[in-house]
């Protein structure tokens, strides 16, 4: 049975991976989970400097999910590559590092900064606030995000992932223009905006007011989007949103992912990702299917 994935010319042992911001780098889960069993290890963003984050409360419980305000608190890029790349080195998985910025020449100064470091992919998260626009997110104009696109490429030796941010009316234009401005690949959603009121405090449950929606809530949203977006582009796709089962994972397959992140779920349970792993390969026994790459948008 062959479980390996092609990613822009990155072969990972299995399609599933984790997703930034939900694992940190690796080093807090892996006295739970096996770094070695997974395809890749996302990291949480990193900036070209350390970011404090929002203050807090940024972190409540919704109805099949979370909300999550976090803002993105990083060390920074001089201390990911000190502390979180050697650590990462140490197992046999693919390295993704999740970059983020204020503005395109922040991005650039980090992408720069990586592309002489051991990592395999870049994937780069475009719903950061654009400081120079006003505070729109990047991935919420399609002229930014072929823009941004074309910059990075410049100064990346690795492969590029976008990540697309569903907070926009049609997730393919954005899909499109990051094809246009040479993006590798794809990876899809990010969370959606969403607001939890104290009824007892009357007071907001985030001290930023809104956060991102993560979770099961999200699911049948994220999967209709990696659908529209396989339509559109011929980029290799990273499904992500509300995976909690190996079903949910190879229903993002069969809509047309190449491979999976999952992130919610690792919060309360920490070896989902080699449960599901498993319940990929029980499935492809069951099914009578030799090759994983068989489930890539077989939809009908």
């Amino acid at each position: 049975m062959n479980l390996n994935v092609n990613l822009a010319g990155v072969t990972l042992k299995n399609p599933v991976m984790t997703a930034s911001g939900t694992f940190g780098s690796g080093e807090e889960f892996s006295e739970f989970v096996d770094l070695n069993a997974l395809g890749a290890v996302v990291t949480k963003g990193v900036a070209n400097v350390p970011w404090e984050g929002n203050p807090t409360p940024r972190v409540a419980e919704v109805y099949g999910g979370m909300l999550n305000a976090i803002g993105l608190q990083n060390p920074g890029i001089d201390l990911f590559i000190k502390r979180d790349i050697p650590f990462l080195k140490k197992f046999d998985t693919k390295i993704i590092v999740n970059v983020c910025g204020k503005s395109t020449a922040d991005y650039c100064e980090t992408v720069e900064r990586l592309s002489d470091e051991p990592v395999d992919l870049l994937e780069i998260n475009i719903s950061c606030p654009n400081v120079k626009e006003g505070g729109i997110a990047f991935g919420q104009d399609a002229k930014h995000v072929e823009a941004i696109t074309k910059e990075i490429k410049k100064y990346s030796k690795q492969p590029v992932i976008m990540k697309l941010s569903p907070n926009v009316t049609d997730i393919t234009e954005m899909a499109k223009a990051a094809e246009a401005g040479g993006a590798d690949a794809l990876s899809l959603i990010n969370t959606l905006t969403g607001m939890k009121i104290d009824i007892q405090k009357r007071r907001f449950a985030l001290a930023n007011k809104t956060g991102g929606l993560s979770g099961p809530a999200i699911h049948p949203i994220a999967v209709r989007m990696v659908y529209q977006t396989a339509q559109a582009v011929n980029l290799p796709i990273i499904g992500m949103g509300g995976i909690l089962t190996a079903e949910d994972a190879i229903e993002m397959m069969l809509a047309g992912a190449c491979a999976v992140s999952v992130g919610t779920a690792n919060f309360h349970n920490p070896m989902i990702t080699k449960e599901i792993t498993e319940g990929i390969k029980a499935y492809l026994r069951e099914q009578n299917i030799s090759d994983v790459n068989d489930l890539v948008g077989a939809v009908q």
